[in-house]
């Protein structure tokens, strides 16, 4: 087995041999995106294990201080292996690294050391990182593969904004799960014989998605309407915010959920930041081009939606960047920075004033934008009703959906008296 001086390396010869496991961090983007990997040779898993036995699997290997985020992503991939689901000499595991000041830029070795301390020190970890931070020989992000995973995350947001406004309202419970899953296997056969990637086919798939949603049979009634905030990893996946979207429908909410290429644009946008206020060069071509590219899909996406008023659209980046300056400088990039201020103030302008921020134990640049700013937000929207709420290995669900029942009596009380 090849090997660096550190840790064994994911090699080319491995592609053919190894399954690489991922924590299903986004159900709706990474059922779609996984085609991305096959299409390319990588033979890939996501991982959907969850429940105490996991937690305890992360508690095991990784030092209680960490972010919930760590612990519970690297107790998903160790029990994975653990579990017998997986060979471990024929396994290896990958996480995103941002290479910022969260602690997602050290996950990484985080989990090289967990897996040392099980005795798995030979299994690979594969690092996806657009920073240089590491590289692996047998695993390489291509120009294509690139452009199909920003088009996936492009898709999976436009599906997931379109099915949680259908959901609350629809007569036969599973018509909208019922057409993601159309969309899925539409769109991943697509994806697979390179099409669906122009912008006139992004046009007519998006047309066609909307019309299958907009044909649902719905009865709309009045309903809280509540957003969901916070740090990337608990606002996505159901194991981290234990299933908080359904748990709000299930309570009678419409839920409204910003998309995640407002974080890739956000990210991209960093690299400008720095060059602004630092005069770090570093990146700032790569960073406008691909900032260029995403605008002009987001344009599309919305210039679609102009003919469906039933739904709500998201505001263009430059807008919403604009909305977060109000409240926070641009220049806050710890974590989801003035990203996360900026969301909130986007879906109370849009009628989702009763927002759940979601907070993970120890993250510390999502405690400082997202509860930090609370004051802040209710002073600019008096009638905003935000509530905090903390996501730790010693969290019980019962506290967490009191503290959430409780902000949606509030929001249904203004709705009676409105």
């Amino acid at each position: 087995m090849a090997t660096n001086e550190l840790y064994p390396e994911f090699t080319p010869e491995m592609k053919k041999t190894h399954t690489i496991l991922i924590p299903n961090a986004l159900p709706v983007h990474f059922s779609l995106m996984g085609s991305v990997f096959r299409d390319a040779g990588y033979k890939v898993a996501f991982l959907d294990y969850s429940g105490q036995k996991v937690i305890d699997t992360g508690l095991k290997y990784v030092h209680n201080d960490a972010c919930y985020p760590a612990i519970v992503v690297i107790g998903q991939l160790i029990y994975a292996i653990e579990s017998g689901d997986y060979d471990p000499k024929t396994t290896a595991l990958m996480l995103y690294q941002t290479g910022g000041g969260c602690r997602a830029s050290n996950y990484v070795h985080m989990l090289r050391k967990a897996l040392k301390k099980a005795g798995l020190e030979y299994v690979p970890v594969v690092s996806v990182n657009f920073g240089g931070i590491e590289k692996n020989s047998g695993f390489d992000i291509s120009p294509l593969m690139f452009l199909k995973g920003l088009i996936t995350w492009l898709y999976g947001d436009y599906i997931m904004l379109l099915r949680n406004q259908v959901v609350p309202y629809e007569n036969s419970k599973g018509d909208a799960a019922a057409i993601m899953e159309k969309w899925r296997v539409k769109l991943t056969d697509q994806i697979r014989e390179n099409k669906g990637l122009t912008m006139r086919k992004i046009k007519q798939n998006f047309r066609a998605i909307a019309d299958d949603f907009a044909a649902v049979p719905v009865t709309r009634t009045v309903k809280p309407k509540v957003g969901i905030v916070g740090e990337l990893y608990v606002k996505y996946a159901d194991f981290g915010n234990d299933h908080l979207p359904d748990f709000l429908v299930e309570q009678g909410a419409e839920v409204m959920v910003p998309g995640i290429l407002g974080f890739a644009m956000y990210s991209l946008n960093i690299v400008r930041e720095n060059h602004r206020l630092y005069g770090d060069r570093k990146g700032v071509t790569f960073s406008r081009v691909s900032v260029w590219y995403v605008e002009r899909l987001e344009k599309v996406m919305l210039g679609v939606l102009k003919d469906y008023p039933q739904f709500e659209k998201p505001i263009p980046f430059p807008k919403l960047k604009a909305l977060g300056e109000e409240t926070i400088s641009s220049g806050v990039c710890m974590g989801e920075g003035w990203l996360l201020t900026a969301e909130m103030s986007e879906l109370i302008e849009k009628g989702y004033g009763n927002i759940v921020c979601v907070q993970p134990f120890g993250c510390l640049p999502n405690h400082i934008v997202g509860k930090g700013m609370i004051r802040g937000m209710n002073e600019k929207y008096k009638d905003a009703n935000i509530c905090a709420i903390d996501y730790d290995p010693g969290a019980t669900r019962v506290n967490q959906q009191n503290r959430i029942k409780l902000m949606l009596s509030l929001a249904k009380e203004k709705l009676t008296e409105s």
